[in-house]
């Protein structure tokens, strides 16, 4: 019965997570559209979030009515004219001395602007949050300085102490924090390590902590990690009895395992000695010479050691830099696993859908609220991007008739529209579909 309950609570959880990233996002993006068709002319008559039954409704002073409906899977902006929620089609009759100020009756440039600005204003608030999140983290100074010290498992001795200069690890001077990562390999595999520091006008050695440990800096959703309730902090001790020290060894240990269940002795800071079982999964990565390779993973990503850099404020244009920087990540990567998917070098069970995706959410919401507002701008990302594929019913879509139009001197004709229009409905319903069965049916 116990079982049940957390059950039910947890799948509560990941559908409010869902709903609350979805909305944002949404609404991000059917504002795009209708604050650059209003600066355009175009006149907006409804901004829903959700469709179906109105659930509470407003109208402001232009006459746009800004409602909530019963079903929060999407949204949309209904300007003057549109036959429909996707404004594809003609559109309805209107006093022609309104038709201006319809999406159909407004100059190709507005039309273009309008229906652009949706994606747009998506990439704009991923581009904000990763700004942010530099902002507020800040950038690790020129100088190799120790900032916060956290806590480590009990039989890990750290001497080394906020303010701290590092100048050598293990006999190897240290400029740079690059060099600390390239100097870990050589260094003997043990859970500590001898740190040179500068310290109050002295030159000490002190005893600190192998600068990677096995210790989880993330973990992704959907992962075996996760299925197991591995948390970012969470320091791995030992895998099948093995002890581990350094993430390099967890790594080889799962690779070694071929998808055979692993036990993990972990330690969790404020908690002490935990155990897990977990079964990896084989993934298909990016390969270093191109192309893909299969991996066996369990989702996690290597933390830093038991401290942090010192840190300074990211300016405004650095930190919009970044974010910038990071968007176009996602964006280059979503193509690149779509284009991978096409041409066959992985498998289509990489394409996840509604149910993966609502997962996914509700873990990071689960890791705290950080990673949920991260996840979020992640998502925001990759809907701008797919939003932008030339496929009918989607922005994209109408992009490209208006690029037709532009070239041709008139847009395609009734016929054709109708006719594309069904064909990407048809296309996206299958996509979706097809997604859906993966995430029912695939490993």
């Amino acid at each position: 019965m116990m079982d049940l309950i957390a059950q039910t609570a947890g799948t509560l959880w990941t559908l409010l997570a869902f709903v609350t990233a979805l909305a944002v996002i949404v609404t991000v993006h059917e504002y795009g559209h209708y604050i650059v068709g209003r600066w355009s002319g175009i006149r907006a008559e409804v901004f829903s979030v959700g469709f179906g039954p109105r659930l509470f409704a407003r109208r402001d002073r232009r006459g746009t009515v800004w409602q909530v409906a019963a079903v929060p899977l999407g949204g949309y902006v209904r300007f003057m004219g549109d036959d429909n929620v996707a404004s594809a089609g003609p559109g309805r009759a209107v006093d022609p001395a309104l038709r201006r100020q319809t999406l159909q009756g407004a100059p190709l440039w507005a039309r273009f602007a309008t229906l652009l600005a949706g994606p747009v204003f998506n990439f704009v608030l991923s581009i904000l949050v990763f700004a942010g999140f530099a902002v507020v983290q800040g950038l690790p100074v020129d100088e190799v300085r120790v900032g916060a010290i956290s806590e480590a498992p009990p039989a890990i001795t750290n001497e080394l102490q906020p303010g701290d200069r590092i100048v050598a690890l293990g006999g190897q001077p240290v400029a740079t924090w690059r060099d600390i990562g390239a100097l870990t390999p050589d260094l003997p595999v043990a859970a500590q390590q001898d740190w040179r520091v500068e310290r109050d006008g002295r030159t000490l050695t002190v005893t600190g902590p192998d600068p990677m440990p096995a210790r989880i800096g993330g973990v992704a959703p959907r992962s075996a990690a996760a299925a197991a309730g591995m948390r970012a902090g969470d320091v791995v001790l030992a895998i099948d009895g093995e002890p581990v020290t350094r993430f390099t060894q967890m790594r080889e240990a799962v690779e070694a395992a071929q998808g055979a269940p692993l036990a993990l002795s972990l330690w969790r800071p404020g908690v002490g000695d935990v155990a897990v079982t977990l079964t990896p999964k084989l993934s298909d990565l990016p390969a270093q010479g191109g192309g893909f390779e299969q991996r066996w993973l369990i989702g996690v990503t290597g933390g830093e050691s038991f401290f942090t850099p010192q840190t300074r404020s990211a300016g405004p244009l650095e930190a919009l830099s970044l974010g910038a920087g990071q968007t176009w990540g996602i964006i280059t990567s979503s193509l690149t696993g779509m284009w991978a998917m096409i041409s066959g070098q992985i498998g289509t069970c990489n394409l996840g859908g509604a149910i993966s995706i609502a997962e996914s959410t509700g873990q990071a919401a689960s890791a705290g609220g950080a990673n949920f507002l991260w996840w979020i701008a992640v998502l925001s990302a990759a809907i701008g991007f797919l939003n932008l594929l030339p496929i009918p019913v989607l922005d994209g879509g109408h992009l490209m008739f208006y690029t037709y139009e532009a070239l041709r001197g008139r847009p395609p004709s009734d016929k054709a529209l109708n006719l594309l229009t069904a064909i990407g409905m048809a296309a996206v319903l299958s996509l979706m579909i097809f997604g859906l069965t993966n995430d029912l049916f695939c490993p």
